[in-house]
């Protein structure tokens, strides 16, 4: 084939799609996992930690470091092999051994994680898993491992992948603290088909707890909603009665409508995280395709029961939440144009007073320039009289001259102010 030049990104391409194998597990074996979730979510520095404190795990055994800036590992712990995988929220730790405690769901299996490396942890932890994986025995010692395990109301049991295991739960915490799931593998089923039914028994329960944090902020915000509800009605019903001021009510109006917004920000991505989440943990139950194990609730029935109801709560938070918004946008826009009306009214009130008050200002700076034209004309006239003061010798009486020269001197003041007042208009 002739040179050709590859997209930068080809084999990064290629490669992200064998980036996360399968883990290989054998029966018996035992499998230990840990999820640990920054309290800062996904950012540069919460990665940097989680990248750090991996580092320290596989340094306390000696371990080959990951590459810098990856996102998944495995690699030899002693006599354990650790699986490390760091998502968008959280990071995973899973720890396979072959082998299985003479103790069932010993908790010292969970000593691969040393307490101090623990509790330096970069976060919290969403879930740890003890996972017990063995040879499937005949059914009644099954029966009796389920009852002597597991809390007979919770359990969750089912054959899955065409009865290639049995696999087993109640999605409680222990008092280790640990959730317990158990893997009954038949003969002749394959490792690698093994380690996916632990993978994705792992994923189930862990994205089954993260998509729970969104069923604690719709909890959490219910009440408040509730609240800002009923005052919403009661705004929108004083805009229907104008029982109140337009001007009062839009203001307590608009501040409702901020704070649902601001409600909406901060639970727009854990509520948009649920539903992918939720997404995850069916996907992930339909592709173990589960068959009934004698009359026992399947995973897919205990989420049916257990789990659905709290995502169908956040939906309806969700949904409500942004009906509540709408609404007081909409109340909002309808108040505001009340508003604008009823200024807009008041101005034409205004303008129509302005009106008036300007006609009455006319008229009397007509009666102004009428008293001004004779206030002028006195002056004047006796201007004039006292130049023509001279004509009194000649046998006019300064009466007769005053007389004589009022009317022109009032009719030239008054062409005067007329004029003056056109140019000015």
């Amino acid at each position: 084939m002739p040179p050709i030049q590859d997209h930068p990104l080809r084999y990064a391409i290629a490669n992200e799609l064998h980036a996360r194998p399968f883990p290989v597990a054998t029966a018996p074996g035992t499998a230990v996992y840990l999820a640990i979730k920054h309290p800062d979510g996904s950012n540069g520095a919460a990665r940097e930690e989680a990248h750090a404190h991996l580092l320290d795990l596989l340094d306390r055994h000696g371990a080959q470091h990951p590459q810098p800036g990856a996102t998944h590992f495995s690699g030899s712990l002693g006599r354990h092999h650790l699986k490390w995988e760091q998502h968008t929220e959280f990071v995973a730790y899973t720890a396979f051994f072959d082998g299985v405690s003479s103790r069932p769901f010993d908790p010292a299996d969970f000593e691969v994680f040393p307490a101090d490396w623990l509790e330096s942890a970069p976060g919290q932890r969403i879930t740890s898993i003890a996972l017990r994986v063995m040879a499937r025995p005949d059914m009644p010692k099954i029966i009796a491992s389920l009852r002597d395990w597991f809390v007979p109301e919770s359990l969750a049991v089912a054959h899955v992948l065409d009865d290639a295991a049995v696999v087993a739960g109640d999605f409680r915490i222990d008092p280790a603290g640990h959730v317990r799931l158990a893997v009954f593998v038949s003969d002749g089923t394959d490792k690698r088909r093994v380690g996916r039914i632990v993978q994705r028994l792992c994923e189930i329960e862990t994205y089954k707890a993260m998509s729970m944090l969104g069923f604690s902020e719709a909890r959490r915000m219910g009440s408040r909603l509730g609240e800002l509800d009923t005052k919403l009605t009661e705004l929108t019903g004083e805009m229907a009665d104008e029982a109140a001021p337009a001007e009062e009510t839009l203001p307590k109006l608009l501040t409702a409508a901020a704070e649902l917004e601001t409600m909406a920000a901060r639970a727009s991505f854990r509520f948009g995280a649920t539903g992918a989440y939720e997404a995850i943990v069916n996907q992930r139950i339909q592709l173990l395709r589960e068959e009934r194990f004698l009359g026992r609730q399947t995973l897919s029935d205990f989420m049916v029961r257990r789990y659905d109801p709290a995502m169908r709560t956040v939906k309806s938070t969700q949904t409500r939440l942004q009906s509540l918004s709408d609404r007081a946008m909409r109340a909002g826009e309808l108040l505001r144009t009340r508003v604008d009306v009823q200024r807009s009214a008041q101005n034409q009130a205004l303008l129509e007073s302005m009106d008036r008050r300007a006609d009455l200002a006319l008229r009397l700076q007509h009666t102004v320039e009428g008293l001004s034209v004779v206030a002028i004309s006195y002056y004047a006239v006796s201007l004039a009289v006292y130049l023509l003061g001279p004509l009194t010798k000649l046998g006019l009486s300064k009466t007769t001259l005053t007389a004589g020269v009022t009317l022109p001197v009032i009719l030239l003041v008054w062409l005067m102010v007329k004029r003056i007042r056109k140019h000015l208009e």
